[in-house]
């Protein structure tokens, strides 16, 4: 066999492996919630580092144990320019995301503006009660009001089946279990799991950026088979993978086979930011300590890999993924990226050893500058994923973060004039 088509049948195998074609790929079904939580074919054992305590052995449930060995603390009280709001989800949110929504453990939480008066929020690994057991989904999401005061929290309104406009896609037969987004195929070293990453919303229709996992590894280190973009015509209430815009992540380029090319494995891991004529999509490699890269593209095009240029420093821009160069240096994790008008400067934030850190920009793609502390390690351990929300605008910034001894998501706001 020749090198060449060792190479495509290699990368072809990959495909198959992850349960993708160049075909369309069907949206997660709503269904009633198993015992075990699987859904959408999900399947055994992932050999998990946290086992299960529901008699699956080493079935991988995310990131969360279902035993209560990690349940929902205070909120914690914040020192200095930011200010802990209240939790989003879990038992101690206003919300009561355990009761209303079958959410009492969750992390992530992108939120993004769907253009039509609401902020979708995506969430990654959930927990929740359903048909008497504590069962796991693989993502969930929630559609809050856009409008809400945010110094007074984020707000849900309650589920209705076949409502797009409700706060979560149920079914009739249980309305307050949030049905999962995309489902993964549940295999161990193949796919366990699929992570949100970023939303955003163009002319109505929903875009969801999302990482593949295909192996937990150390605290911070993971590995993903891809990532890819996933799409909704109907608010959220169902989604569906575009394969076009799969980035394998293999160090390799297949001519003819955009999903297959060096340098989508900095794009594991995306958010979106519109500016101009281009949505801006940056990107890290899987984990916390890759560099920062980014990519734009017009928004007719977000979903043809092959419209997409990236920046290679300079001004330059290139249409080869292997050009991007770095625009914020290693160690960088999930980011999120806005435009404020009180500083009038682009905002990022991402997170390094469980401090929060801000950069600002004059444009999308820099210089930025050096970190800034938002919050401290120090204050509370286990911050991350800190993204910020779509109506966040003059001098107080506000974001979601989640805590991983809670594993759930808390609201945050920021004096940005204490910033220092």
């Amino acid at each position: 066999m020749s090198s060449r088509r060792a190479l495509v049948t290699g990368a072809s195998v990959i495909a198959v492996a992850i349960g993708t074609t160049l075909g369309p790929v069907a949206p997660a079904h709503a269904s009633i919630c198993s015992a075990v939580g699987f859904h959408g074919g999900d399947v055994g054992s992932t050999g998990s580092s946290g086992s299960s305590e529901i008699g699956l052995g080493s079935a991988d449930f995310g990131s969360y144990r279902a035993d209560g060995k990690k349940p929902q603390g205070p909120l914690v009280k914040l020192r200095g320019a930011s200010t802990a709001i209240e939790w989003v989800t879990g038992p101690r949110s206003p919300n009561r995301t355990d009761q209303r929504f079958s959410i009492t453990a969750t992390d992530v939480g992108v939120p993004w503006d769907n253009g039509s008066g609401q902020v979708l929020m995506a969430f990654g690994d959930t927990w929740g009660r359903c048909a008497g057991q504590m069962v796991w989904r693989h993502n969930t999401m929630l559609r809050s009001d856009g409008n809400a005061d945010l110094d007074k929290g984020i707000r849900f309104p309650n589920a209705i089946p076949g409502s797009v406009r409700s706060g979560a896609s149920v079914t009739p037969q249980r309305p307050t279990f949030a049905q999962p987004m995309v489902n993964a195929l549940g295999v161990r070293n193949i796919e366990v799991g699929k992570i949100p990453t970023g939303g955003i919303a163009i002319n109505g229709v929903q875009y969801l950026s999302y990482m593949s996992i295909r192996r937990w590894l150390s605290p911070g280190r993971w590995a993903t088979g891809y990532s890819a973009i996933a799409v909704s015509r109907d608010n959220g209430q169902t989604w569906v993978t575009d394969n076009r815009t799969i980035r394998m992540n293999v160090d390799v380029s297949v001519p003819g086979v955009r999903q297959i090319a060096a340098g989508h494995g900095r794009f594991q891991m995306g958010a979106f930011v519109r500016s101009g004529d281009y949505v801006y999509q940056y990107g890290t490699p899987n984990g916390r300590f890759g560099a920062a890269f980014v990519s734009r593209v017009r928004p007719s095009d977000i979903l043809d890999l092959s419209r997409y240029e990236y920046y290679r420093g300079g001004g330059a821009w290139s249409a080869d993924p292997a050009a991007a160069a770095p625009i914020v240096s290693q160690p960088m994790s999930e980011m999120s990226v806005a435009y404020n008008n009180f500083l009038k400067r682009y905002v990022m934030l991402s997170e390094q050893m469980g401090s929060i850190m801000m950069r600002t920009a004059r444009s999308p793609v820099g210089p930025w500058s050096g970190a800034k502390v938002v919050v401290s390690a120090a204050q509370t351990k286990g911050l991350y994923a800190p993204y910020i929300h779509p109506r966040s605008q003059g001098q107080h910034l506000y974001f979601v973060a989640s805590r991983w001894d809670d594993y759930n998501v808390m609201l945050i706001r920021t004096d940005l004039a204490k910033v220092r």
